[in-house]
């Protein structure tokens, strides 16, 4: 499924962001928890004080009611329960509640010890707070126990945590906006070149020309431009080779249908005569169609990545054979001493399949025949080396000169139209599969600087 690249990079930006406000919202309530806890300490103590200010000896004892102030100062919106205590040194409650129970710890007068506890089954806050009281038997100190229930300072953390969280949704709405519009800004420049892509005309392969292009969208328009420039070579080759496919097409049809008219108006050995050149020229157009088709395949398969050379493994040898097995009648009725050798003898493992190099050998030996003039020597020859194997196949024909051997490969190119019935396309084919298994084809001079010999490399098999 496609994503929007205005989403994607939103997200990119936004995902960092909560996940740097979850951990100040983590944050955030430990500091909460930490204001809540210091607020009710205060005021814990502050009762505390309230409470131990007002004691004083009289007749030997003193007050048992607690000032309204000091449970004043816990008024608030949550119900919770306040406990407190008060009593002497030696353990005596004056007043108070008993299950509120200081801690078992040395105290210093004036000095506050908070701490946690339980009262009747709920978790409380609670302070410890020694105050000396002067009295006729001197000074007795008095311990003063205040406690609350934890309902208001959950809420109160809650409440501060809120409005920290409410602060930073608000921030992070305002930054995915803000994102927003800066993303509608810069994605605006591909905007416009999907615009200008948009308009061109069907079937035009001319360069974009987008201005004022970010650096960022240069390398996509220059991209786009250098596949539009091969696209216009393919475009022309193919061209090329539809137009030189229908000019080869059209010259044996023009003598075919000359070829029959004649036939038509002779008798005897006449007719016999046409139509065995009828004959001819239906099966050089055959193989012309055959081979254009086989180039055809050849490349589409080398464009579909269809063909994995390195996972396949061919002897060529019997392969060759057959070829020339093939092929031996074609030589015997030009009277070609058509031949194989091979060194070392055994087999020659190449990493191709067999399809590529059955073509590969079959335009050598019926391009080496064709041009090789009656009672030539024709050879294909094995040569197993270090990392590959070599085919060649060798003639003592005219040869080709060395500045025209590179021109060979282009398709329907020939030398001399007159003197063979070949179609141009052999060497391009035998090129064409070569590339595909990774092979390379060179032309030499034949035996004694005589003739032509090419030498196909190709890969052996591990």
């Amino acid at each position: 499924m496609a994503r929007s690249l205005r989403r994607r990079l939103l997200a990119g930006v936004m995902l960092p962001l909560l996940g740097a406000v979850a951990v100040d919202g983590w944050i955030s309530w430990r500091d909460a928890q930490a204001t809540a806890g210091l607020m009710q300490d205060r005021l814990l103590l502050g009762a505390a004080r309230i409470v131990a200010e007002q004691l004083h000896w009289q007749d030997g004892a003193l007050p048992s009611q607690v000032p309204p102030a000091a449970l004043e100062l816990f008024e608030a919106g949550e119900a919770d329960r306040v406990y407190y205590r008060v009593s002497t040194a030696a353990g005596h409650i004056v007043t108070g509640y008993a299950e509120l129970v200081p801690p078992a710890v040395p105290l210093q007068p004036e000095l506050p010890h908070f701490f946690s506890a339980a009262v009747r089954g709920q978790p409380v806050r609670a302070v410890a707070y020694l105050q000396p009281v002067p009295g006729e038997r001197g000074v007795e100190p008095v311990t003063v126990a205040i406690a609350q229930t934890m309902n208001g300072h959950a809420a109160q953390v809650r409440s501060l945590w809120a409005r920290s969280m409410g602060q930073q949704a608000l921030l992070l709405a305002l930054v995915a906006a803000l994102v927003l519009l800066g993303l509608r800004r810069v994605l605006r420049p591909l905007l416009a070149l999907r615009d200008a892509v948009l308009s061109r005309e069907a079937g035009s392969l001319q360069p974009l020309a987008v201005p004022a292009m970010p650096h960022e969208l240069q390398p996509l328009v220059a991209a786009i431009n250098d596949y539009a420039r091969r696209l216009d070579q393919y475009a022309g080759a193919q061209r090329s080779f539809l137009q030189n496919a229908a000019h080869q097409l059209r010259t044996p049809l023009t003598v075919l249908t000359t070829q029959v008219n004649y036939a038509l108006r002779a008798d005897g050995a006449q007719r016999q005569e046409s139509l065995e050149a009828i004959r001819g020229t239906v099966a050089h157009s055959g193989r012309l169609v055959n081979q254009m088709l086989m180039l055809s395949a050849a490349e589409a398969q080398a464009e579909a990545g269809e063909v994995d050379a390195a996972t396949a493994a061919t002897d060529l040898v019997p392969v060759l054979q057959q070829v020339l097995e093939q092929l031996a009648g074609q030589a015997g009725a030009r009277q070609i001493d058509l031949g194989f050798e091979q060194e070392p003898p055994g087999p020659a493992w190449v990493a191709a399949p067999p399809l590529a190099l059955r073509e590969i050998a079959t335009n050598l030996v019926d391009n080496a025949l064709r041009y090789t003039p009656p009672g030539g020597i024709v050879t294909a020859r094995v040569e197993v080396a270090a990392g590959e194997v070599l085919l060649r196949v060798e003639d003592n024909g005219p040869g080709i000169p060395p500045e025209e051997r590179e021109r060979v490969f282009q398709r329907f190119y020939r030398l001399r139209d007159a003197d063979s019935a070949g179609s141009g396309l052999g060497l391009p084919i035998v090129r064409e599969f070569a590339t595909r298994i990774g092979a390379t084809v060179s032309l030499q001079d034949g035996p004694g600087g005589r003739g032509l010999a090419v030498v196909v490399r190709l890969p052996a098999a591990h």
